[in-house]
């Protein structure tokens, strides 16, 4: 395992790669966000991952979500990740589960983070009254167009979101990859005990003369 790991290691150091084979998070969505997320995460000696996604690989998921081929249309994506993640590292055990996030969330399993992946508000709040009511904190991540928004929230409250079931604009294969990579930053740090701002919004975008750019944003905290 310290071979595995070297470079990590030398990063910050031998305790605080025990620590992450201690922990145990859970991916919501398997798609865009989620197969980058399982690709920056599954070999980083995170205990166990559960990744949640009922839905199946088809062709136009493919030039965005990088971690299927056309060989994996029809596929269950949990399930190609799964595989995926378990080829590319010996020190995690990964369960898939093809289904929703509320009949993940029945089956009441102990998770130390949860990763959103998802594309739509209902599901993030859903995860949001999910993750206070247990008192685990949850990464929240969106991507769209040519920006991306994420934070990790702990005391913060997700009603500053409008709620609602609008479709999402057009994306292509790189912000997608920056965001989650943005989130497995977020996640792996806090996992190995290193220092991170919560409850604080990341604006990352392109803008029109393709210049980059960070805002940041406090969110308001919860009542309660």
């Amino acid at each position: 395992m310290k071979e595995f790991f070297k470079r990590q290691i030398e990063l910050w150091g031998q305790k605080s790669q025990e620590r992450l084979q201690e922990k145990s998070v859970a991916i919501i969505g398997c798609g865009g966000l989620g197969s980058s997320l399982a690709l920056a995460l599954g070999a980083s000696g995170i205990g166990t991952i559960h990744l949640v996604d009922f839905d199946e690989v088809s062709r136009h998921n493919i030039h965005r979500q990088i971690t299927f081929t056309l060989q994996d249309t029809g596929k269950a994506k949990a399930k190609v990740n799964e595989e995926i993640i378990l080829k590319r590292s010996p020190f995690v055990k990964v369960q898939s589960y093809v289904e929703g996030f509320e009949e993940f969330a029945a089956r009441s399993i102990e998770v130390d983070l949860i990763l959103d992946a998802t594309d739509n508000l209902p599901t993030r709040a859903a995860i949001d009254r999910f993750a206070k009511e247990r008192g685990i904190p949850w990464i929240y991540t969106s991507v769209e167009e040519f920006n991306a928004q994420v934070c990790f929230m702990d005391k913060a409250s997700f009603e500053a979101f409008r709620i609602t079931e609008r479709t999402p604009g057009g994306i292509a294969a790189p912000i997608v990859m920056l965001a989650a990579s943005f989130e497995a930053n977020l996640a792996l740090r806090y996992l190995a005990g290193l220092h991170i701002k919560k409850d604080q919004l990341y604006y990352l975008f392109f803008d029109q003369n393709g210049e980059f750019g960070v805002q940041k944003f406090a969110m308001p905290l919860a009542e309660g």
